[in-house]
Order: C-alpha cells, then structure tokens, then sequence
C-alpha cells in the first residue's frame, strides 16, 4: 500500500468510494461517464492548491481516499490550518487500520505544509467514522453548522 496525490485519471475510483455509504450513494453519481461536474471541481481543487490523497492498495485499485486543503489565515499569527474532508476507506476493507493510516498520512502532510492545526467535518450519522477521529487525538471543540443552497 502506498499513499499519493490522485490525478484526474483516478476520479472514477474516487467517485466510486464517495459513493460508497449510506450517505455518498444517495448524493453522489457514479456512472460511466462521470458527470463533468466532478472533472470542473477537480480542477478547481488543483487551481487552489489542495491536494487529495490517496491510500492504494498494491497498484490494482484505489481503496482510500481523503480531501486535504490547506487554508490560509489571517488568526495564530497567521499560520495556515488544514481541513480535511471527504474520508473513504472502500467498505469491504473498514475496520481494518486503513482509515487511521490515511489520516496519520494527511496529518504528516499537514505539517509538512507549516499548519497549525487541522479540522474536519463530519456527519453526525458517521459514529465510527468519530471514534476514529477521537482515537487519533481529534476533539469536537466547536459547533459546526450548514446551510444547503440548492
């Protein structure tokens, strides 16, 4: 298993783990041809310098994948935090270390990047998703809210 940055060659991989769960499958598209709105916000996340990570397997497939951005900030003296999203681990290989891997790797990047801390969000219906994030060091220190536009 090896982590990398993807390419936009490996969105149908990503696509099919953000699909993958209870809530991925009801608002994601994975069909043959993508949308082109996953290629638009691809570029868009390379335009802003994000990067996402992949964790893969011995080459075949992608088993893992995670959102990272680095954001700018005026707080902390200025010092960039990193925000982490859209966590996958393919569902037949959950429970098996994967998740905490993958985020340990992102972390490191992290601090590769100068952050001084890195958030994410998650649905509230993701417990086990929580119990990973709370055993690698994470709190739930503030209240985050949403606002659907569409």
């Amino acid at each position: 298993m090896r982590f990398r940055s993807a390419s936009k060659a490996d969105l149908p991989e990503i696509v099919r783990l953000l699909a993958d769960d209870h809530l991925g499958g009801k608002r994601e598209r994975y069909v043959d041809p993508l949308p082109a709105e996953y290629g638009i916000a691809f570029d868009g996340l390379q335009r802003i310098g994000a990067e996402v990570i992949l964790a893969l397997d011995d080459g075949d497939r992608i088993i893992g994948c995670l959102q990272l951005l680095v954001l700018p900030g005026l707080g902390s003296l200025g010092k960039p935090r990193a925000q982490i999203e859209a966590v996958r681990i393919e569902s037949t290989l959950r429970g098996r270390g994967l998740g905490s891997q993958l985020i340990s790797y992102a972390i490191d990047r992290a601090k590769q990047h100068g952050c001084k801390l890195v958030q994410l969000t998650s649905d509230n219906s993701r417990q086990g998703a929580h119990r990973l994030y709370e055993r690698l060091g994470f709190k739930a220190s503030h209240v985050g809210m949403k606002l659907a536009l569409d």
